[in-house]
């Protein structure tokens, strides 16, 4: 088979060809106001904990503790988000998209509870670290819930199996998000999360190697 011929191909080829999704700035019912906090509430939350995990992995100098192994960890936390953040964006929310998104959302907590016990024996994990960890383990839930309540005919789908002919099938959304939007995500996600963390690998990767334990 042909896959550049494909139907699901083929709607991403024409992915910003539809009308971009609008969200009304004046008085909002219950969904355009679920859809406007989880985009400009949400989302952009997520970029301040993020940040603020970086700083107090700084200052208690994960590069000389934990160093390279929590780092990956962390990078490892970021692709579980990442993942689900990127499908929620740009495709349509289908059981397809609402099971990766929960199993994700699984591996994350996890994943967290892994990163906390590596830490703990490694490095000094202050208060206010773990209240930060607080945040970023339940917003990914939180979008969860939002994106769960705006779109539950797909909900009901997924718990049937999804016997839909599109229900497993990763398609670009009918009303794509605006341009202007996504660009201003990608650029937060770069500068607030993918950037810093980049940072702090490399931090460890160099201290590592100086030890001699690379």
């Amino acid at each position: 088979m042909d896959l550049h011929r494909s139907p699901v191909a083929r709607a991403w080829r024409n992915w910003r060809r539809p009308a971009d999704r609008t969200v009304p700035r004046g008085p909002l019912d219950a969904e355009d106001t679920s859809r406007r906090f989880l985009m400009y509430g949400v989302m952009p939350l997520w970029f301040v904990p993020s940040v603020a995990d970086w700083i107090m992995h700084r200052r208690t100098r994960i590069e000389e503790t934990s160093g390279v192994r929590e780092s990956a960890v962390h990078a490892l936390m970021m692709a579980e988000a990442g993942v689900p953040v990127a499908m929620g964006l740009l495709a349509k929310v289908n059981p397809l998209v609402l099971t990766v998104m929960g199993g994700a959302a699984l591996a994350h907590g996890a994943t967290a509870l892994w990163d906390v016990n590596l830490a703990t024996t490694e490095r000094e994990v202050r208060p206010m670290e773990q209240h930060i960890h607080s945040f970023l383990e339940v917003l990914p839930l939180t979008a969860l819930a939002f994106l769960a309540c705006l779109h539950a005919d797909q909900v009901r789908g997924t718990l049937r199996g999804g016997r839909g002919a599109d229900d497993w099938k990763l398609l670009p959304k009918e009303n794509p998000l605006p341009a202007r939007y996504l660009a201003g995500i990608g650029l937060g996600l770069s500068v607030c999360v993918a950037l810093p963390y980049a940072e702090e690998m490399t931090r460890c990767v160099k201290v590592a190697r100086r030890r001699g334990t690379l």
